[in-house]
């Protein structure tokens, strides 16, 4: 792995066991699936490239714009196939294939990531077959 891939996993997995805050983004404090993201970005690169606008927590919405992964390739780059993830790459998932991608993680290793876990935690999950198929998009975190 690269010294910033090495990294954003050391950081990633420094979150794990912060409370779930919808719209936070605070190590042990409290954060949702995108401000685990956003506080990981800003550990690795000193600031966040922007501030989101307020989101709803329902993650399961249909319609409307895919806010988050046009976010992901502004700041990522292109995304990358499923199939090409490698550790330490951001998963953006959706409900169905009607709804908006409105979860995000962090692969810790082929089959686990990490993500903030509504009603829980930052925690580590098995990527089991049921999280695979909500699989929208796949963004690796650009070098410094």
């Amino acid at each position: 792995m690269s010294a910033v891939r090495d990294e954003v996993l050391r950081i990633a997995e420094g979150w794990i066991g912060t409370p779930y805050r919808h719209q936070g983004s605070l190590k042990g404090v409290g954060c949702d699936c995108l401000g685990l993201v956003r506080g990981v970005w800003r550990e690795v690169y000193g600031s966040e490239p922007e501030a989101p606008r307020p989101y709803g927590a329902d993650w399961a919405e249909r319609g409307g714009s895919d806010r988050l992964v046009d976010a992901a390739r502004r700041h990522f780059g292109a995304p990358i196939s499923a199939q090409e993830a490698q550790p330490v790459d951001v998963l953006l998932f959706r409900w169905r294939p009607d709804c908006a991608a409105k979860h995000a993680g962090i692969l810790s290793d082929t089959d686990h990531f990490i993500h903030a876990y509504e009603q829980a935690a930052v925690v580590r999950s098995a990527l089991v077959p049921s999280w695979r198929r909500r699989i929208a998009a796949v963004f690796r975190f650009p070098e410094k």
